[in-house]
């Protein structure tokens, strides 16, 4: 069982950054797939980062490609993800999730949620 809790949404100007963190609990965080899912009203939720258990593989989105960043701090059992450039389609709830099968799927286990809202 693994109990996840993110932090670090708001409010940010088009071309702004921000840094999401997802902090768990939970003897084997190291050995999970960690990812990062984003819905925005009316829309489904959808794959933004993922990253593997030693952090040596990453995936991407090709939305955010080149602009958002995921890393993990086994030690600290924290994954983080970093987010340059963001955009006004960048708006969304962001979900931390782990326990998938492989690096972009989701798992059974989210967090609650942090909004993060672009103006443009």
């Amino acid at each position: 069982q693994v109990q996840l809790v993110e932090s670090g949404g708001g409010l940010v100007q088009a071309g702004g950054s921000l840094r999401l963190s997802c902090a768990a609990s939970g003897r084997t965080f190291s050995l999970y797939y960690m990812g990062w899912f984003r819905q925005a009203p009316g829309k489904e939720r959808e794959f933004v980062a993922g990253i593997s258990w030693r952090g040596s593989s990453t995936d991407y989105a090709d939305s955010v490609k080149g602009r958002f960043t995921i890393s993990r701090d086994n030690a600290k059992n924290t994954v983080y993800l970093q987010m340059n450039s963001l955009k006004p389609e960048d708006t969304s709830v962001y979900y931390c999730n782990t326990g998938g099968a492989t690096i972009a799927t989701q798992g059974p286990f989210w967090g609650q949620g942090t909004q993060v809202t672009v103006s443009s």
